[in-house]
């Protein structure tokens, strides 16, 4: 699971206690600006696995190829317009995204993010893009309050429909 910066990333732990009382095993990677909304040991408790961070940690090289072929599928929940942009063209500047692109399980896609940026055409032609790939799913966002204090789309999925969508994948 990989876990982008977005203030819907509270919904990231319960979302990973879900897949763990679930049997699955999980591993997280997080950006680090997802950091700055939920800590990585709040993570790595629910995941009963250490979250990486970063491609290097402590001199010691975290292998990103390893994780992407690890997976029997790759959850990015949420996943903030950076990250969405960034997976839609192929740029690798951190552990989460240099995963995606050696994962060569299904990706399923949790958008999370304020009503406009959700809106404006870049978004959306990088959601579009992203759906174009195979074995990429994108996961509708909600309507409803954001963190702005606007209303609209693009609320992250909650958890128990995001966690529906995947039980649905191994069925």
């Amino acid at each position: 699971m990989g876990i982008s910066g977005s203030i819907a990333a509270y919904k990231s732990a319960l979302i990973v206690r879900q897949l763990i009382k679930k049997g699955a095993e999980v591993k997280v990677i997080m950006t680090s600006a997802a950091a700055a909304f939920i800590t990585p040991l709040t993570i790595s408790t629910l995941s009963k696995n250490p979250v990486i961070i970063d491609i290097i940690d402590d001199d010691n090289w975290n292998n990103h190829v390893e994780y992407g072929l690890w997976a029997d599928l790759y959850l990015i929940a949420p996943a903030s317009a950076n990250t969405i942009a960034k997976m839609a063209n192929g740029l690798c500047d951190n552990m989460l995204l240099a995963t995606y692109l050696s994962a060569r399980c299904p990706v399923y896609i949790a958008p999370g993010m304020d009503h406009d940026m959700w809106k404006h055409p870049a978004t959306q032609n990088n959601i579009k893009s992203l759906r174009s790939f195979p074995s990429h799913k994108i996961i509708d966002v909600d309507e409803g309050e954001l963190a702005s204090g606007l209303h609209g789309l693009g609320r992250m999925a909650e958890p128990e429909t995001i966690i529906s969508i995947l039980e649905n994948h191994f069925a």
